[in-house]
């Protein structure tokens, strides 16, 4: 789900769903920049995700999302060399990709990756911001985070740079029977966890999804909301062939510069 919110005016929040991939990346930049930036890394990471080999190497999760989020970083370069306002563009990535055997997060920024396991909720990446920081050097208190005049400045993003040192990849504790979210801060920031941990475990994936959008927009839905929600199964079923559910500003092309051969449909599931 994806949703405007009841503020802003564009949805510089990207997605993408699909049977073996989750995404989110949460556009910043004037000139419309933020939702060219989100859409293109998302575009980049999508195609390499899905041309993956069904018989994938024990190492193929991690290349996969390098490789996706480099060509996405020359992406942006590209369209900052096109139109110079758009300077300073970035966006965040976090991203949960599966190969069959195992799942590994890709992550940076202050976009968010969760796994709700027997009822308990566990965020998975680490927020790539200034109180973060000030949180776990001990120069603030976890109870304080929220309400910090620089909860939102976020430290590490995909920008263009080429020496930029890329996105966390971390391996993934993950069972059958586990449910993840990744989500932009559209919806962590607004709802608190216990009521994440509670919504996210109601009923089938699309529903958790669209109560979590709606408590955001309860909440006052200041930004824009995207939440993917993901169930991992045990079952056999074909290899991964590329179609999936686009949302926010992956849905217009024009955001994309680009893209390659990104074999994606928008689904019903696609929205503002």
């Amino acid at each position: 789900m994806s949703h405007v919110g009841h503020v802003r005016e564009h949805n510089e929040d990207a997605g993408f769903v699909a049977p073996h991939v989750g995404l989110v990346a949460d556009g910043v930049g004037g000139a419309a920049a933020g939702e060219i930036a989100a859409a293109t890394v998302a575009a980049a990471v999508v195609e390499a995700a899905t041309g993956m080999l069904p018989a994938a190497a024990p190492d193929t999760l991690e290349q996969v999302l390098a490789v996706g989020t480099d060509r996405g970083r020359s992406g942006i370069r590209r369209a900052i060399q096109h139109d110079l306002t758009r300077l300073g563009m970035a966006t965040t990535l976090t991203v949960l990709l599966c190969d069959g055997s195992r799942v590994v997060l890709g992550h940076v920024g202050d976009s968010r990756a969760y796994r709700i396991r027997d009822g308990l909720l566990e965020q998975l990446s680490v927020d790539h911001t200034y109180v973060a920081h000030l949180v776990a050097s001990g120069q603030l208190a976890r109870e304080a985070a929220s309400r910090h005049p620089w909860r939102n400045v976020v430290l590490r993003s995909v920008d263009g740079d080429p020496a930029d040192a890329g996105v966390d990849l971390v391996p993934v504790d993950a069972a059958p029977g586990d449910r993840f979210l990744v989500c932009s801060d559209g919806l962590s920031d607004l709802v608190a966890e216990d009521e994440l941990a509670a919504l996210l475990g109601r009923g089938p994936a699309d529903e958790a999804a669209q109560a979590l959008l709606d408590a955001a927009l309860a909440a006052g839905g200041r930004d824009n909301v995207t939440c993917v929600v993901l169930d991992l199964v045990d079952e056999q079923g074909p290899a991964p062939d590329g179609v999936g559910t686009v949302l926010g500003a992956l849905t217009d092309p024009a955001n994309v510069v680009d893209p390659g051969p990104v074999r994606i449909v928008q689904g019903p599931a696609a929205t503002a």
